[in-house]
Order: C-alpha cells, then structure tokens, then sequence
C-alpha cells in the first residue's frame, strides 16, 4: 500500500523542486491513480476498499497540490519548514499595495464601462505579472533557498490571484 508519510513528490519519483515536469507529474499521477483506484477493489474486503479509497484521495490532495504553483510553494515551504503566514501577516511591500489599489482601480473602471476589451488585456497583463513572479518563487526556492523571501512571494502571488479571479468575474459580469 501507500507510504502516507513520503512527501508528495516522493509519491509521483520526482525531485522536490519548484519547477516540475508537468508531462511527467500527470503520467506518474495517472499511474498511481491506476493502481489504488476503487473500482480495483469493488471484491476486496471493507479493510481493503477503504485503504483502496484512503490511497486514492491521498494521490487526488497530492497531485492537486503539486499541479499548481501557489500550493506546490506553499507545500514546498512548508517541508523546509516556513509558514507562509498568509493569514496572519498582511504585511506588503508599499509598492506593491499601490499596484494592488491600481489594478482594482482599472478592473472598477473596465467593469463599470462594460470594457471586455480592457478587462480582457488586464487579464493578460496579471497572469504575465504571476508568472514574472512564479519564476522569482522557482529562484528563490530552487536555486537560492530564500525561504524567507518566497514566503513574501507566495502571498504576493495569492493577492494577486484574488486579484485574476476579480478579472474573470468582471468579465462574467459584463458578458453575461
């Protein structure tokens, strides 16, 4: 059965790195998925159906962990020990609050203008901005260990995916 306490990455053989080859966590998911899913132990016992279960829902948390940046960093800070204090430290940077204030500012008035155009082009501008800001996490993390400075980055990162959502429901908002 499943070793519950090897780190996700042990689970699917790959490095615990930042970046990931995501070809290859989607093969060893599939893999994994493939050997513990229920339907495999329809005619086992109860004790063998629930494990069966029990391992599947552990390879379902660890893949969606890993799949996505913000919680593969956070997953990763955490096994080096660092609480990202998301919900504990507000704490930002002054120049970056301003851009926050200014990108709320420009969805506001894109969304009050019914602009798709604009909220279309914010859209794209965020997710260049959190991916500027995935790839300083994968040198912090990876390269650097700045364990410290990724966990400012992460809540960076989740702000500004707060932010991204808010686009995608403006959008919504004036589509529909």
């Amino acid at each position: 059965m499943i070793d519950f306490a090897q780190s996700h990455f042990a689970l699917f053989q790959l490095p615990s790195d930042f970046v990931i080859d995501a070809k290859l966590l989607d093969a060893r998911y599939r893999e994994q998925v493939a050997l513990y899913h229920p339907d495999k132990f329809a005619t086992a016992s109860d004790a063998e159906r629930r494990a069966s279960l029990q391992a599947a829902t552990h390879i379902n948390e660890a893949y969606q962990t890993l799949k996505s940046a913000l919680p593969r960093a956070r997953y990763l800070l955490s096994l080096a020990g660092v609480d990202t204090q998301e919900e504990t430290n507000t704490a930002m940077p002054m120049d970056f609050l301003m851009a926050q204030m200014e990108w709320r500012e420009s969805i506001s008035d894109a969304k009050a203008s019914k602009n798709v155009d604009a909220l279309e082009n914010l859209a794209r501008e965020m997710r260049a901005e959190m991916q500027a800001l995935e790839d300083k996490l994968a040198t912090q993390i990876d390269a650097q260990q700045d364990f410290a400075n990724a966990a400012m980055s992460v809540r960076k990162l989740r702000f500004m995916e707060k932010l991204d959502q808010e686009i995608g429901d403006a959008i919504e908002a004036v589509l529909y």
